[in-house]
């Protein structure tokens, strides 16, 4: 099974290359696209040597599934650029999809820094429960899969949690247990807790059914533009989208 890893990047020169030589170090058939959303700090010179590398429009959905379109394999892995694999990662990932029905899943994930919330916050990315995996834990699906769900739904935040609940109606999700390693850089510019409490707010509302733009504006000031909302505007997927059937971040 061949597997197309696509990796979103806007001005990541300094985390990129340990991520590209993560993945050619690994066994089997697999290719890697980069997917740049207008970097100006050298990432393309970085990646080109590595991958496939092509541009598109900027949003981290946007960029992975312009990716997608460019990828050949069989099954897709959508990997961060500061996110580096488990030296047995696309092994386990073909074992795993050997279970027909199994569509996709993610990995488990290990931050670079030792710091005890971070080891905790990493910890509860081994349960199953739905709302414990996000994209910086990559996101893995079968090729067929995700075209048949139209891939990630272009919005500015959230597209992560959007394609994964989606994700859980087409079939079984599989929990990798091998760690991903992505970077500490959010959490150790903002503060863990205060990074860790935003994220958990954000997640929340946009459960409840806040706009994905208004939590994008909220995420990029670190909270500090957070207002109690007059009305919250349900969007089309996740308890909302329950409520109509009757049911979705990234940090």
């Amino acid at each position: 099974m061949k597997i197309s890893v696509v990796i979103p990047t806007l001005n990541e020169a300094q985390n990129v290359l340990a991520t590209l030589l993560s993945i050619e170090q690994q066994d089997g058939d697999f290719e890697i696209v980069v997917v740049d959303g207008g970097s100006t700090d050298g990432t393309l010179e970085t990646a080109r040597p590595h991958a496939l590398v092509v541009s598109s429009e900027r949003g981290r959905a946007v960029q992975m599934n312009a990716g997608a379109r460019q990828a050949s394999g069989e099954a897709l892995l959508f990997l961060h650029a500061d996110t580096c694999l488990h030296p047995n990662a696309l092994s386990r990932l073909r074992q795993t999809l050997t279970d027909s029905s199994t569509v996709g899943g993610t990995f488990t994930l290990r931050f670079d820094s030792n710091r005890f919330p971070l080891r905790i916050y990493a910890f509860f990315t081994r349960f199953k429960f739905r709302y414990f995996h996000y994209g910086d834990q990559g996101i893995f699906v079968r090729r067929s899969t995700f075209e048949q769900l139209g891939g990630f739904k272009e919005m500015p935040i959230m597209e992560d949690i959007d394609f994964l609940l989606r994700l859980r109606r087409k079939g079984r999700q599989a929990l990798i247990n091998l760690p991903v390693t992505t970077s500490a850089r959010r959490f150790l510019k903002r503060g863990l807790i205060r990074q860790q409490m935003l994220n958990i707010c954000l997640v929340a509302l946009y459960l409840l059914g806040l706009r994905p733009e208004t939590l994008s504006t909220w995420y990029s000031s670190g909270g500090a533009k957070m207002t109690r909302p007059r009305q919250l505007e349900r969007h089309n997927v996740g308890f909302a989208d329950r409520s109509s059937r009757q049911r979705q971040p990234r940090r």
